[in-house]
């Protein structure tokens, strides 16, 4: 049987990636068991600080944000006087807080 240069090249490059990657994987978070409940074990799946927060959150116009998202786009909002903001839930799903200013006032909006 003969490999002609494709196939070695594809073979190369596959155990190159398995090389590069298997490290990765080892060093995944492993679930940590905490204790049980009801005879269920409660796990640590995240490691402290393993969804960041958003902390300087870039925001645009009503009008500019009335042309980029959907009607349908669920949005999480506050206001304060004249001051509003809101945040798409969308990309709360990946950071779950928004730590941010509100007419001066500190505020930290979780999801």
């Amino acid at each position: 049987m003969t490999m002609n240069r494709t196939t070695l090249t594809m073979a190369a490059a596959g155990l190159l990636a398995v090389a590069l990657l298997a490290p990765a994987a080892a060093q995944r978070h492993q679930p940590e068991v905490h204790g049980v409940f009801d005879g269920d074990s409660m796990y640590t799946l995240l490691p402290p600080d393993g969804i960041p927060a958003i902390r300087e959150p870039a925001y645009v116009s009503g009008a500019e944000a009335d042309a980029q998202m959907s009607n349908q786009e669920p949005v999480m909002g506050m206001v304060s006087g004249d001051d509003a903001v809101c945040w798409s839930t969308w990309q709360l799903d990946h950071h779950e807080i928004v730590n941010d200013q509100l007419a001066g006032t500190a505020i930290a909006a979780t999801w």
